[in-house]
């Protein structure tokens, strides 16, 4: 098997792995404690978490919190849902973002979605027209999730601040491989298991000075923004793995380059979806005419990719970030997105690239 699937999840890393095991067991079996105990045990699990805040703190910018979550579908939810006023975000973005668009209407706040550019970027200049006085949030993806765009952030953030709006960032694809401690966002989410963490796990990071309504109520942990007994195993797992991501992210960036490199030449002939300039190089969506990508799949079943987003995989329609681009169905439905990271090889790439050409080059011959 060959994965070629980093934007869905990614492998657990063996030292994530072994923090988890500690806060699961412990060497004497104890390391169950509950966080919000008093006892002893419990005060060792608090104080792991703690730990590990400062680890996923250390990825991003300096001012803010860290909140544990369950991962970034619950982060911008509650930002979503916890901030007053109307909200404007773009047509990419992730479900997570977009199908916000319901619950915040029915609050009686409006919720545009914006149209992007043929490469996938931000349209700004439809941004700068729609903001008002009464927007209060602006959601931008740092990388997109199916076609690896990045967004100009810092252009979106100025005019964000020219209504006294807020910035939430969807940084999922971007935290832990991008340097984010710059990123002008008032709030960023990001999910464990994109860095090679535990999933069920997350953090939501807010800037100094802001504040958000919660969306859970009980113990009042986590500042009073999100009750409920938190994990110390997973946020151990969180923090072994943002750990390491911040010590490897010149190595795995450049790895991810090399792994680029070759795939480039392999698909040359293929089109290439979304800017070929303003990208992660780990993320390749590309499309060749007339490919069933269905079949593709089947025929390629030890190469394990995907025909876009792994949340909306079983929706049976064509990719909305490839319709907001401007691509046909018939194009979106052509398309496959394959991702790779720190545990792909050079000849992961290779193999994988030759089996797939040859089964695209066998629909050409035998339709």
């Amino acid at each position: 098997m060959i994965y070629l699937d980093y934007q869905a999840t990614t492998p657990l890393a063996p030292e994530a792995r072994e923090a988890m095991l500690r806060h699961l067991e412990g060497p004497d079996g104890t390391g169950f404690g509950n966080p919000h105990s008093a006892h002893k045990l419990g005060r060792q699990a608090a104080a792991a978490i703690e730990v590990t805040r400062e680890k996923v703190a250390a990825l991003f910018p300096h001012g803010g919190q860290v909140i544990f979550t369950s991962g970034a579908t619950e982060a911008l939810n509650t930002v979503l849902r916890g901030t007053t006023g109307d909200v404007l975000t773009f047509a990419t973005e992730h479900s997570a973002v977009r199908d916000g668009k319901g619950p915040v209407n029915a609050e009686g706040r409006d919720f545009d979605i914006l149209p992007v550019q043929h490469d996938g970027i931000a349209d700004l200049d439809a941004l700068d027209a729609a903001e008002n006085t009464n927007t209060r949030l602006i959601a931008a993806m740092a990388v997109n999730n199916e076609i690896g765009v990045t967004h100009p952030l810092g252009d979106i953030a100025a005019i964000a601040r020219q209504h006294d709006a807020l910035m939430l960032v969807d940084g999922v694809q971007a935290f832990g491989r991008i340097n984010l401690t710059d990123c002008p966002a008032d709030f960023i989410a990001m999910s464990a298991h994109k860095i090679h963490g535990p999933k069920g796990i997350g953090a939501l990071w807010l800037r100094e000075g802001t504040s958000v309504d919660p969306l859970t109520f009980g113990g009042g942990q986590e500042a009073g923004l999100r009750s409920g007994t938190l994990s110390p195993a997973l946020i151990a797992g969180l923090g072994a793995a943002a750990a390491l991501a911040q010590s490897r992210m010149e190595e795995d960036a450049a790895h991810v380059e090399t792994l680029w490199a070759r795939a480039c030449e392999h698909f040359d002939h293929w089109t290439l979806n979304g800017s070929a300039d303003e990208r992660w190089h780990g993320n390749m969506n590309i499309r060749k005419d007339g490919l069933d990508v269905a079949r593709l799949m089947s025929d390629c079943r030890d190469i394990m990719f995907s025909a876009g987003s792994a949340c909306a995989s079983d929706s049976g329609r064509p990719s909305h970030v490839l319709k907001a681009i401007g691509l046909t169905d018939v194009q979106a439905k052509s398309s496959i997105r394959l991702g790779w990271g720190r545990y792909t090889t050079l000849e992961d790439i290779d193999e994988a690239a030759k089996t797939i050409l040859a089964a695209a080059k066998d629909q050409e011959l035998w339709g």
